[in-house]
């Protein structure tokens, strides 16, 4: 099978396109045939070597000191069951899923396997019937960032909400999600980005490249931050300041993700019935991933950006 490699720690440049071997399913295990992958923010951390320091040394210890311990690696799939291991129950061969890969790593391939049930090497759940694999992958990173940190805040109808990075995966998400809850919802992203957002239901929108600090007594009951803490700025401390409680803000970078396949669940439901749609910035095919891996690092994209692996269903 076609699989993306990554030998070394380093830019781009080091993904490489290889023919390696297929693997099978253990007893509790499923294959899945990967019709579509994504390029996320923690790809880049993995593969990167220019990465924070306070980042560098905790991944490291988890994924490989000197190069990743495995070699495929990839946190985001979308495809469907080739085959399952004999104590397999969830799915069956032909079931369209999606998922994250976790610490198994390895969605950059045709095929991967992985448990049926959630560990800390991945989740899977049924996909959202009307989406594309690819837009799958970006509902499926999004949604479990999103719902994860959004339900810390139990919002409630009528309250007022702020997403910080409203164009990003995990902030388009958010938008749509909080407008769901019935919440007034205010993005914060840039000029490029205000007529996303606002499509995508945000009441107002605040475009951080013009404007530095809320206005004064300008309150939110919850807050979001979709960019995380390595990025800074007086616009962001303004809306940290305009909650009250700890609590009330709170960043994607607060706690590790969670692969919950029933938060992956209740997004296909969501999905399903309308009130969350996926933004995929751009999609390309798995022999340019390195080109997608150096779009991503940019700082650039709207919402996520997605890989296709295969265009058929046959083995």
């Amino acid at each position: 099978m076609r699989a993306i490699v990554c030998p070394r720690y380093g830019g781009p440049e080091v993904l490489e396109l290889r023919e390696v071997e297929r693997p099978s399913p253990k007893d509790d295990e499923v294959c899945i045939r990967v019709m579509a992958t994504a390029v996320t923010a923690s790809d880049i951390f993995i593969r990167g070597s220019d990465i924070p320091l306070r980042f560098r040394i905790p991944m490291r210890l988890m994924i490989g000191i000197t190069r990743p311990r495995r070699s495929i690696i990839g946190l985001v799939l979308a495809g469907e069951i080739a085959s399952v291991g004999r104590n397999a129950v969830r799915f069956k061969p032909g079931d369209q899923v999606y998922g994250l890969t976790g610490f198994g790593l390895g969605a950059y391939a045709e095929y991967k396997c992985m448990k049926e049930t959630d560990s800390k090497r991945g989740c899977l759940a049924l996909k959202p019937a009307n989406l594309t694999h690819e837009e799958s992958t970006v509902a499926a990173y999004g949604g479990l960032l999103a719902l994860q940190f959004m339900e810390k805040g139990d919002i409630q109808p009528g309250q007022r909400v702020l997403v910080y990075g409203a164009s990003s995966t995990s902030g388009t998400t958010a938008v749509q999600y909080a407008k769901y809850l019935g919440a007034a919802v205010t993005g914060v992203c840039s000029t490029a980005n205000l007529d996303l957002v606002k499509s995508l239901g945000a009441d107002s929108v605040i475009d951080y490249t013009r404007v530095d600090a809320l206005e004064p007594g300008d309150k939110y009951d919850f807050v979001l931050d979709a960019v995380g803490k390595a990025k800074t700025s007086r616009l962001k401390e303004s809306c940290r300041a305009s909650v009250s409680g700890k609590d009330r803000y709170v960043s994607i970078d607060d706690g590790s993700l969670l692969l919950d396949s029933g938060r992956l669940a209740a997004m296909t439901e969501l999905v399903e019935a309308g009130h969350i749609r996926p933004v995929v910035d751009r999609c390309y095919p798995l022999e340019d991933i390195a080109e997608a891996h150096r779009y991503v690092e940019k700082g650039h994209k709207r919402g996520g950006v997605a890989v296709t692996v295969r265009q058929d269903v046959m083995a």
